[in-house]
This record gives C-alpha cells, sequence and structure tokens, in this order.
C-alpha cells in the first residue's frame, strides 16, 4: 500500500503538464517553432497515458512491473513539467519584449529572462523536447506491454462523498481550513455596497494554494448570494484577449448573449477572473471600461500567481494567501490516502510517514 500512496499523484501530475503543453502563450509567440511535430506528438501520448493511469494505479498494489512503470511516468512528468515551465517564461520574455514592457519591469526582468540567443534556445530546447519524446514512448510501448485498460473516472462530486462516519469529508476540511479568509474577504466584499467605483479584489498566492478553492467558497457563501444580482464566473488563464473574455463574461451572465455592457447594466455583480497571467496594463483597462456599467457595489474578485497583475487590476490591497495550517493538510493527506479505513485499519508505518509528508 505504501508504494501505491507514493504513486497517487501521477494523475494530477500528467493533467498538469498536458495543460501546460497545450497553453496559449506557447502558440502565439511561437517557442517551440521547429518542434511541432514533437510537441503534437508528446500531448497525443500524454493523453494515451491518462486514459489508462487510473488502471495502473490499481495494478501498481500487486504488481511490480506496474508500481515500477508509475514510477517512471512520475519522473518523466516532473521532468516535462520543468520544460514547459521554461517554454512559458520565454513565452512570457517574448510578450514582455513585444509590448515594451522590459525597461517598465525593471530588475527583476534581468533576473526572471536572462540574456540569451533565439537560435540556441531553440536548440537547447529542441533537444529537451525529443529527449521526452523518446521517453514517453517508451512508456506508451510499455503500457500497451501491460494491458492497462481505459477506466471511467469517478466524477469529482462523487470522490467527495465518503458514508463512513470515521472518515472526513475533504469539501468539509476545505472549508473549515479556509474559513476565515473566506470571512475576511465576503466582509470586504459585502462593505461596498454603496461604492460608485468598480472594486477589484486580487486573491494572490504561488500555484496549487488554493486560490480557485477559495473564490469558490466566497461564491457559494449564501451572503454573497444573496447580496449580488448578478453572480458570473470566467476562467482566464493564459489568454487574454478583451473581445474574447468579454463575450465570455457576456454569455456566463445571460443566455441572450447581448454586449457585455448591457448585460451588466444596472445590476450589482460579482465577476470572478480566475487565474489570471496578463501584465499587460491597457488590455485591463479597455476590458475594465466594458465592466463599469454595473451598479454600484459591484465587484470583481480576481485569482493570480503574479503579484505585478494584482498591482495592475487591484483597486484595494491584494489578498495575499497564506499556506494551509499543517493539521488540515494531515486531515486532507490520511483523507485521501487511507479512504474508508477505520483506525485501527490503518498500516502504522504509513501513519508514522504523515507527519514528514505534511512537512515536505
Amino acid at each position: 500500500m505504501a508504494e501505491l500512496v507514493a504513486t497517487m499523484v501521477v494523475g494530477p501530475l500528467l493533467s498538469i503538464v498536458k495543460e501546460k503543453a497545450s497553453g496559449y502563450l506557447l502558440d502565439q509567440y511561437k517557442v517551440m517553432e521547429g518542434m511541432e511535430q514533437q510537441h503534437r506528438i508528446l500531448k497525443r501520448k500524454l493523453l494515451a497515458i491518462l486514459d489508462v493511469v487510473a488502471d495502473a494505479e490499481q495494478a501498481a498494489s500487486h504488481r511490480e512491473g506496474a508500481k515500477a512503470w508509475l514510477e517512471e511516468v512520475k519522473r518523466v512528468a516532473y521532468e516535462a513539467n520543468e520544460i514547459f515551465d521554461e517554454f512559458k517564461y520565454e513565452a512570457l520574455r517574448r510578450e514582455a519584449k513585444k509590448n515594451g514592457h522590459y525597461s517598465k519591469l525593471g530588475f527583476e526582468v534581468v533576473k526572471l529572462f536572462p540574456t540569451h540567443n533565439r537560435f540556441a534556445f531553440r536548440d537547447k530546447m529542441g533537444k529537451k523536447l525529443c529527449s521526452i519524446v523518446q521517453a514517453i514512448e517508451v512508456l506508451v510501448a510499455e503500457m500497451n506491454a501491460f494491458g492497462f485498460k481505459y477506466q471511467q473516472q469517478v466524477p469529482a462530486s462523487m470522490q467527495w462523498r465518503q458514508t463512513d462516519p470515521v472518515i472526513f469529508d475533504p469539501k468539509k476540511i476545505i472549508s473549515r481550513s479556509r474559513d476565515q479568509d473566506t470571512s475576511n474577504i465576503v466582509d470586504i466584499l459585502l462593505g461596498q455596497v454603496s461604492n460608485e467605483s468598480l472594486m477589484v479584489v486580487p486573491i494572490v498566492g504561488i500555484g496549487g494554494l488554493g486560490k480557485t478553492t477559495l473564490a469558490q467558497l466566497i461564491y457559494n457563501e449564501p451572503e454573497i448570494q444573496k447580496h449580488f444580482e448578478l453572480l458570473i464566473w470566467v476562467c482566464v488563464s493564459d489568454n487574454f484577449d478583451v473581445d474574447s473574455l468579454a463575450k465570455k463574461i457576456a454569455e456566463a451572465a445571460s443566455p441572450n448573449k447581448g454586449q457585455v455592457q448591457d448585460v451588466l447594466s444596472g445590476r450589482r455583480f460579482l465577476l470572478v477572473l480566475d487565474d489570471v497571467w496578463n501584465r499587460e496594463s491597457d488590455k485591463w483597462e479597455k476590458l475594465k471600461a466594458r465592466l463599469t456599467h454595473g451598479a454600484k457595489g459591484s465587484v470583481v474578485l480576481t485569482t493570480t500567481r503574479d503579484e505585478g497583475v494584482a498591482k495592475i487590476m487591484g483597486t484595494v490591497k491584494a489578498y495575499n494567501l497564506a499556506p494551509l495550517e499543517d493539521n488540515f493538510i494531515q486531515e486532507i493527506i490520511e483523507t485521501r490516502a487511507f479512504r474508508l479505513q477505520k483506525d485501527e485499519e490503518r498500516p502504522v508505518v504509513l501513519v508514522n510517514m504523515v507527519g514528514e509528508i505534511v512537512k515536505r
């Protein structure tokens, strides 16, 4: 069982790599020019592995070969993750250069985007990508040899449900762990009822800290649901095209799909812009101009990893999200690792590992 716990992260890790490999910025700034074929192969093979990873994880508890295969998948996925981070940083460098932001970004840009040659970058990254594609192709061949089969994933909403009273409910853990943060931001949003100007509240934190989860908790608070006439959720990610975003907002707000200005006009709204990366202030100002037609007390709540984005967008001080407290992390790990096991059924060696995993 220890080995199974160790391999549980493979599926989510592969999903992260798949998302990074499909990033909008990679295509927009042509950072993978000359590597298109390898790029397509990699995305296709990742999907093939994701299809069978659930079956492989089940097999790992009693098949040494499956366990070793999953460990290799995890190793390759970590390498691929780092490579696509390098591609994304190169895309951001080109974006900053194109928009004349090098001088505005100041000393930080020197750290983030050291001087380099495009051709040297392509040569270096081309070799890295080919190496990863070759490793993935070997894994797919082995996957077929093992005979792993596609298993339909249990819907996320079902995964939350636990019927055994001994087991913690992960949804309740998350809600409790962010209870104070939720209360703090709800108070900020509700306190703007007479504010004539559109307020923008950024939630800032590193990846995986729970920014989106916190925004969801706030969005679903009964006080928020009652206070705002219109609630809209839009995931932004890499694509900050003003016209496209305005259209998405309008469509999310109204089935009639009118202009965003008309949809918001005279209504007190809460708009969540989740996962914003864009640092182009002129784009934000153009979108913001279309959002200023709501009633008094309207708010935009945004989540971002980038403090620079928060400064560009925010009209109030950003809410910096702190890591979860250790006791909540421990509850979450135990819930996911031990599932339906009662206390007396939990292997002592694994129980003793939890504290070390929490620290890491």
